[in-house]
C-alpha cells in the first residue's frame, strides 16, 4: 500500500496550485464567476492529478532508466496502482465538472481529459507533443468559461496555451540539457505572452494586470535566461519549475484585465506558495 507522500510525489501534488487560475481566468472572462467556479476549479486539479499519474504509468520504463527516484521505479507506488489512480482521478475530474456545470461543462470536460491521456499515451514524444498540453490548458481555461460568454475566454486561453507549449518545449529537454537556442525561443515566447496578458485591458485599472505580467515575465524569464546561459539539464530542469510554479502570475493577470482585480491578486498569490512546496515535492 503506497504511502499518501508517495501519491503526492507521484502525482506532484504541489504543481495543482497552478491549474484553479485557469478556471479562474476563464470564468472572468466570459462573466461566470460565481459558487460553480471552485467546483470546476477542483474538477480541474484532479484531472490534472490524473495526467500526473499517467504520465508516470506510461515513462514508467524510461523513467527506471532517467529518473529511477520517482515513485514507481523506486518501487514506492506499483504501476497497476498509478494507472488505477490516474483512471480513477480522471473518472471523478469529468464527473465533478458534469455536476457543476452541466452539459456544457462536460463537452469541455470530456475532450480534456482525452487531451490529458492522449498527450501521456501518444504525443508527448513526437513532435505535437507542445501542441496537445498547450490543448489541454487552453480547455482547462475555457472550462470556467461553460455557461457565460465562451468566446470572450479565447484569448486568455490562447495566452495560458502559449505559455504552456513553451515549459513543455523546455520540459523536453530537462533530462538530457538543451542548446542554448531552446531558452532563447521560450524566453521570446514568455516576453509576447506577457504583453499580451497586459494589453487591453477590459477594467479601466490597467496598471495590476501590467504588473502582475511583468511579475510573471520577470519571474519566468529570468530562469529562461540562465537556461540559455547554461543549458546543462538542471537549469532547463528550473527554467520548467519556474514556469509551472510561476503561471498563477499569469492567471491572476488575465483575471485582473477581465475586471477582478482582489481575485487575480489571490490567482496570482499561489506563485510564491508552489515555489516553496517545490522544493519539497518536484514539480516536473
Amino acid at each position: 500500500m503506497p504511502r499518501l507522500a508517495d501519491l503526492a510525489e507521484l502525482v506532484r501534488a504541489p504543481a495543482a496550485l497552478s491549474v484553479p487560475g485557469d478556471v479562474v481566468a476563464g470564468a472572468a472572462a466570459a462573466g461566470t464567476l460565481g459558487r460553480r467556479t471552485p467546483v470546476l476549479a477542483a474538477a480541474s486539479v484532479l484531472l490534472y492529478w490524473a495526467g500526473m499519474a499517467a504520465n508516470d504509468w506510461a515513462d514508467r520504463r524510461l523513467d527506471a532508466v532517467e529518473r529511477p527516484e520517482r515513485p514507481i521505479p523506486s518501487g514506492r507506488v506499483a504501476p497497476g496502482a498509478a494507472l488505477g489512480l490516474a483512471a480513477g482521478l480522471t473518472a471523478a475530474g469529468v464527473a465533478l465538472a458534469t455536476a457543476a456545470g452541466g452539459r456544457r461543462a462536460a463537452t469541455v470536460a470530456v475532450p480534456l481529459a482525452a487531451a490529458v491521456w492522449g498527450y501521456d499515451l501518444a504525443a508527448k514524444s513526437t513532435a505535437a507533443g507542445p501542441a496537445v498540453m498547450a490543448a489541454c490548458r487552453g480547455l482547462d481555461v475555457l472550462l470556467g468559461a461553460t455557461g457565460g460568454r465562451a468566446l470572450r475566454a479565447v484569448p486568455a486561453a490562447v495566452t495560458v496555451a502559449a505559455h504552456t507549449w513553451t515549459v513543455t518545449a523546455l520540459s523536453r529537454r530537462e533530462v538530457t540539457g538543451a542548446d542554448a537556442a531552446l531558452p532563447l525561443r521560450t524566453l521570446a515566447g514568455t516576453a509576447l505572452v506577457a504583453a499580451g496578458a497586459a494589453a487591453r485591458p477590459r477594467h479601466e485599472r490597467a496598471a495590476l494586470p501590467a504588473l502582475l505580467a511583468g511579475w510573471y515575465a520577470a519571474r519566468y524569464g529570468a530562469a529562461q535566461a540562465r537556461a540559455a546561459a547554461d543549458p546543462r539539464a538542471g537549469r532547463v530542469r528550473a527554467a520548467v519549475g519556474a514556469g509551472i510554479t510561476g503561471l498563477p502570475a499569469l492567471q491572476g493577470a488575465l483575471t485582473a484585465r477581465a475586471g477582478a482585480g482582489l481575485l487575480g491578486l489571490a490567482v496570482a498569490a499561489a506563485a510564491p506558495l508552489g515555489g516553496r512546496l517545490a522544493r519539497r515535492i518536484s514539480p516536473t
